[in-house]
């Protein structure tokens, strides 16, 4: 499946995703990319500096968006398990998030992704485990 721009642009003005400074740029094939450029309010405790708990929302979205567009039938997925490892703390925004799906077939679909710094440098690492949501027969 391939999100259209019009798509895109629908899930950037979402709440969510405006509130913390997320916008999704690309999605289609089991694949996605976004980027976040932190709202003040969402970097707590250290100013400039957004809380790991955005930074596993930005992942755990992206990953989502490309494990439901790897299929051309997914209506929508759920988290089934999910691994963050944080290697570097997150000082050096706006941050870029590349998705890939690992593994697919079926409901279950295994995506790993990357969150790197204006350095280009991994500030967190995550794979997730993705059960897709499919039209009743």
């Amino acid at each position: 499946m391939r999100y259209t721009d019009d798509d895109i642009a629908g899930f950037n003005q979402g709440p969510l995703y405006r509130t913390l400074g997320i916008r999704l740029l690309s999605c289609s094939e089991g694949r996605a990319r976004s980027e976040l450029a932190p709202t003040p309010e969402v970097c707590w405790p250290t100013p400039g500096q957004p809380h790991g708990g955005i930074l596993f929302t930005i992942l755990d979205t992206t990953m989502a968006f490309a494990a439901i567009s790897s299929s051309e039938q997914a209506l929508g997925c759920a988290t089934v398990d999910c691994s963050i490892q944080y290697p570097a703390p997150a000082r050096d925004g706006p941050f870029q998030c590349h998705v890939a799906t690992v593994h697919g077939g079926g409901r279950t679909v295994f995506v790993r992704a990357e969150l790197l710094d204006a350095k280009g440098v991994p500030v967190a690492l995550a794979q997730a485990t993705f059960r897709l949501f499919m039209p009743r027969p």
